[in-house]
């Protein structure tokens, strides 16, 4: 998710951590530098994939199915009107959410789907607005969907980052077709640069066309189901499933070709390996891999307030293993050390986002999934 997005309400960090609901106990538990609670804000969700804070404290969240909602003291919302249809299969349906920068004024929202056209599903961009009762979206438009829409049902991607201009980075998975990410006519197995409206910014690698898709940032990606900012120097980052391991934290830069599946630290499913090996000249290395596989969600770089030790660290959802990993940096920005948080406690965490308070909202997939808030416990303030 977009850092930078996570500090767009700083004015309302008493209003957000009051909706925080008191109908479930919190749990107490150790980490190795600061004593933490975690909360239920809400359960009943139904593969829930995405959350924002919004002004009043509430919560937008995403359900794959194909439902939005607002959660406000501890209560889902009845599905927001005006989302349009989705392709819930496998993988898919209906998936990130963002707000715009200037959302307070203008209820904007931006969000990804799956969808079904000519030829099978693909991923696609919409931008709406929010009413200002949170029941419906107006004017929902299609801003941007992958040019191949194919049969299958798994990597679609997909988050969003939202830059301090207002345009949007989008992942893109390889649709199971690995051979699509190194094609630079194909949106499959890239990140994906557009405006808010749709329109090819004046910075893009390939903006004339002529070498590869205007809309195309960096490709030779897997399926990178995390995408955000650090607040601290604007750099983008990513967090992507490879198959059997290979996990990646790429840092995106213009134009670069991130090797997928030409290199990888990861092997087939049955075992075979895949491409040339871990390294190829012109192809960048992961800045980190995991091998086993975590399976990562979200990914979140915390700035945040209320865990003054964890500033500048990456924190991954992860699925397969359900835990949040709270990847420690040096001063080089090296990783350096790896934190396995809420092992198994909680189940597979899909998203993580830095609350305007400084604690941190999980999403659990699952047919019953939950809302969760991570706080520094009071004892651990002193």
């Amino acid at each position: 998710m977009n850092t930078f997005r996570n500090i767009q309400f700083g004015s309302l960090l008493a209003i957000a951590a009051a909706a925080t609901s008191q109908a479930f106990a919190a749990d107490v538990i150790p980490t190795k530098r600061v004593e933490v609670q975690v909360e239920t804000i809400a359960d009943g969700l139904e593969h829930p994939w995405a959350v924002e804070v919004l002004p009043d404290g509430s919560y937008l969240v995403t359900e794959r199915p194909g439902r939005m909602r607002v959660i406000r003291n501890g209560e889902l919302s009845v599905p927001i009107a005006g989302v349009p249809k989705v392709s819930a299969r496998g993988q898919g349906g209906l998936m990130d959410v963002a707000l715009s920068p200037d959302f307070a004024a203008t209820r904007k929202v931006f969000f990804t789907a799956a969808t079904q056209r000519t030829g099978g599903s693909g991923t696609e961009v919409f931008s709406a607005s929010l009413s200002a009762d949170g029941t419906t979206l107006h004017d929902v438009k299609s801003i941007f969907a992958m040019n191949r829409f194919t049969s299958g049902n798994i990597q679609y991607g997909s988050r969003i980052a939202v830059a301090k201009d207002g345009s949007l980075f989008i992942s893109i998975g390889d649709r199971g077709n690995r051979d699509r990410s190194q094609n630079w006519r194909d949106d499959a197995g890239s990140i994906i640069h557009i405006n808010a409206d749709g329109s090819i910014p004046r910075d893009n690698p390939f903006k004339d066309g002529v070498k590869a898709l205007p809309e195309i940032w960096s490709k030779g990606h897997r399926n990178p189901q995390g995408i955000a900012f650090d607040a601290a120097d604007g750099k983008l980052y990513t967090v992507e499933h490879g198959a059997r391991g290979g996990d990646e934290i790429n840092g995106i830069e213009p134009g670069k070709n991130y090797g997928w599946p030409i290199i990888t630290y990861g092997r087939d499913y049955s075992g075979a390996e895949i491409g040339e090996g871990t390294a190829k000249e012109g192809l960048e290395q992961p800045l980190y891999y995991w091998d086993p596989s975590l399976a990562p969600g979200a990914l979140a770089i915390y700035r945040g307030k209320m865990f003054p030790e964890w500033d500048g660290d990456f924190l991954v959802a992860a699925l397969k293993f359900q835990l949040l990993s709270r990847m420690q940096r040096d001063d080089a920005g090296a990783f350096v050390a790896e934190e396995r948080m809420f092992d198994g406690a909680y189940g597979r965490m899909r998203d993580v986002v830095i609350a305007p308070d400084g604690s941190l909202l999980i999403l659990t997939d699952a047919d019953d999934g939950t809302l969760l808030r991570v706080s520094r416990t009071p004892a651990s303030n002193g």
